[in-house]
Formats: C-alpha cells, sequence, structure tokens
C-alpha cells in the first residue's frame, strides 16, 4: 500500500486548511484511516482516525476544530483543520491501521508527509 498525502501548506491562525491522502495498491476499505503529526523536536502524535463505517476518534487538542473524513470508493481520506492555531504547526502523515488506535505503533501504513504551517 503507497500513501500519498497533500493539502498542506502556510496559513494564519484562525485559517483552514484541508488535508487528502490517497492510498493505492490495495483497497483501503478494511484499513483504520488516521492522520498523525510530527513538530520539530517533538514525537509524533495521534491526530485523528476513522474506520470503515465512518466511527472516528480525535484527540483532545483538535476536537471542534478538525474532521476526518472518507470515501471508500475513492481510497482516500481528508482532513478538514479549521480554526487553525500556531501550535497546529507540524508534518501531518496520513497512515493505515487495523485497529482504531491512538498509537504510531499501531498503523502499519505511513504517507509521505505534508507540511502544515500556521503562522501568528
Amino acid at each position: 500500500v503507497q500513501l500519498q498525502a497533500s493539502g498542506g501548506g502556510l496559513v494564519q491562525a484562525g485559517g483552514s486548511l484541508r488535508l487528502s491522502c490517497l492510498a493505492s495498491g490495495r483497497t483501503a476499505k478494511s484499513y483504520i484511516m488516521g492522520w498523525f503529526r510530527q513538530a520539530p523536536g517533538k514525537e509524533r502524535e495521534f491526530v485523528a482516525a476513522i474506520n470503515w463505517s465512518g466511527i472516528t476518534s480525535y484527540a483532545n487538542s483538535v476536537k471542534g476544530r478538525f474532521t476526518i473524513s472518507r470515501d471508500n470508493a475513492k481510497n482516500m481520506v481528508y482532513l478538514q483543520m479549521n480554526s487553525l492555531k500556531p501550535e497546529d504547526t507540524a508534518v501531518y502523515y496520513c497512515a493505515l491501521g487495523r485497529l482504531l488506535g491512538t498509537h504510531a505503533n499501531e498503523y502499519n501504513y505511513w504517507g509521505q508527509g505534508t507540511l502544515v504551517t500556521v503562522s501568528s
């Protein structure tokens, strides 16, 4: 499975971005699709995840601001990010796993990451 994330960029605080991730190589329908992020000098952290039927999980730090969704027919997962804060600045990674978990080691496949920079 290959994952290709896109949609990152530079945005001012309070702004919005939408990240996309395409899974290719095999159908992602049976997988959990998730987003993680890693800021400079910090460990990779869970952001959000969604299972095939639309059940979601969010990190407390993004609840109410970020929305994860997926299109099983297109093998896509999205992350709508609103009310962005400077502390959201990080490289964002999409991932596939078998469990609706919050730990990076629960995910088997990873994309290359897309940089999100939020200026104050």
